[in-house]
């Protein structure tokens, strides 16, 4: 599982590309690990008196310290004693590649439990973790370059698509990105009054040029996909993004476009709420002893370069001690294994942290973030998680076995998929929709929590946006919402 690198004593700052980061804030439950009690060692005093003094002071209010003397004589003898870090050996502790701490949504929870019962203390696994209420968004240095992603093969985002990119280049002076396919539009060539504006444009493709490196902020226009192909853009870490509800669904789209100048301005300025949207680290290892022992050696060589063109194995790198070919991916939404094209019923096995937990036989089975709970998952039949919650979900596709259930398990945890022994045919997985390939006997899909989100700007908060989302999408209390607006009318038409 990615790790995320927290310092002790103060809550970690969430940095993004570019110059845009989380500016953390001061949660009244967390406590800096360099204030708790150390191991308690007695000091020399000058008088018998005062050494008197001393051990009966320890033994009257010295329980926590007599229980941490006592963990560390219990220690395993697997388990190396940590020394208390201090100066240096915090810095040390930071930067070194070996310090794990898992990457959490939620406020910082209290290792103390009663007046005796805490856990017990480690340096290596401290965990610092932002409480959601306090994510604001912040800039180091004001932002230059933007990214606007538009929708494809919709004539009706191209007026709003030639103010954005007029408001940010005449009266921002920002230098705008846009994908090269979106310049070429016919739409945008024949206009001559857009002409210098596109000319300024600075264009990329996706799969050729890296813009990882030079993006500081995203908006999105268009629906829900225009988010998940902005996630895809970025394998590690993501710029905040703004998204403009101008699309069929509206689940991670707060903002509406009438009002993107001050909306638009506002998020320039800083100081916005924003909603960091966990992701998936995806990783699939093929058994390549097994494929190619399945195929003909007189195959020809452009053959297989057609066959890793067409996606069987994409940006992958051959492991020459394991023969394996190893594809890993940031998943914003969903990670799906069905059946395929087969008539046969899916039979995968599910492991969770090396154990297995069940054989899913069905049409497969989806593993999604709270993100993607109110996509495919939904319509799976599992339930809808704000994305602030640490968690991922496994939701079954009409399984054989009616006593399997969606499930939620914690963040961080790594999930393992197979194929079952005893499975009749192969199985496909796709990774939010894209991207798809098949999965054979020996192949295996390893998930865990990525420390990479998307930090979604909210127009209003993290809980409004969301419950605002749902009702709309979902059509929630219709019927009042009409009769209130009834009221309102037939009250002001009495008045009048």
């Amino acid at each position: 599982m990615e790790n995320l690198e927290t310092g002790q004593g103060s809550q970690p700052s969430l940095a993004m590309p570019g110059r845009g980061m989380v500016q953390p804030s001061g949660h009244p439950g967390q406590v800096s690990e360099s204030a708790r009690p150390s191991k308690y060692q007695e000091h020399p005093s000058k008088s018998p008196r005062r050494r008197r003094e001393g051990k009966r002071s320890q033994r009257r209010g010295g329980g926590h310290e007599q229980m941490l003397q006592e963990s560390e004589r219990r220690r395993l003898p697997s388990q190396h004693e940590h020394p208390e870090p201090s100066g240096s050996a915090i810095d040390t502790a930071e930067s070194s590649p070996k310090r794990r701490a898992h990457f959490l949504h939620g406020p910082y929870p209290a290792t103390h439990f009663g007046p005796k019962a805490c856990i017990l203390p480690n340096p290596t696994s401290v965990m610092h973790i932002q409480d959601p209420a306090s994510q604001r968004l912040t800039w180091n240095k004001p932002p230059v370059n933007v990214l606007v992603i538009r929708k494809i093969r919709d004539e009706s985002l191209v007026e709003p698509f030639k103010e954005l990119c007029r408001f940010l280049v005449e009266e921002k002076q920002m230098m705008v990105y846009v994908e090269r396919r979106v310049v070429d539009d016919t739409s945008l060539s024949k206009d001559e009054a857009f002409g210098s504006i596109r000319n300024q444009l600075c264009t990329f493709r996706e799969g050729y040029d890296d813009i990882s490196d030079c993006i500081d902020l995203i908006i999105c226009l268009g629906g829900d996909g225009t988010l998940l192909y902005a996630s895809s853009l970025f394998q590690g870490s993501v710029p905040p993004v703004m998204a403009f509800h101008l699309g069929s669904l509206g689940f991670l789209t707060p903002f509406k476009f009438e009002s993107y100048k001050t909306e638009v301005a506002k998020v320039f300025e800083g100081n916005a709420a924003i909603t960091l949207r966990s992701r998936l680290k995806v990783k699939v290892v093929k058994d390549m002893l097994q494929r190619t022992s399945l195929q003909p050696y007189s195959q020809e060589p452009q053959q297989q370069q057609q066959q890793e063109v067409n996606g069987l194995l994409p940006h992958g790198h051959m492991n020459s001690e394991a023969g394996r070919v190893t594809l890993q991916l940031q998943v914003l939404n969903e990670v799906v294994v069905d059946r395929g094209p087969s008539s046969y019923l899916s039979n995968v096995d599910l492991y969770l942290d090396g154990r297995l937990i069940t054989s899913v036989q069905g049409d497969g089975v989806i593993v999604s973030t709270p993100t993607g709970s109110t996509a495919y998952a939904a319509a799976a039949g599992a339930s809808m998680i704000h994305p602030n919650v640490p968690a991922i979900m496994v939701t079954p596709i009409c399984p054989h076995s009616l006593s399997f259930r969606p499930i939620v398990v914690p963040a961080g945890v790594e999930l393992m998929i197979t194929l079952s022994p005893d499975a009749r045919n192969t199985a496909w997985v796709s990774f939010d929709g894209r991207k798809r390939q098949e999965i054979h006997h020996g192949d295996c899909i390893k998930i865990t929590t990525s420390c990479y989100p998307v930090p979604s700007i909210c127009c209003h908060d993290l809980v409004y946006d969301w419950f605002e989302s749902l009702a709309q999408c979902l059509h929630w209390n219709v019927r009042k919402r009409q009769a209130r607006l009834a009221d309102v009318s037939d009250s002001s038409d009495t008045e009048n």
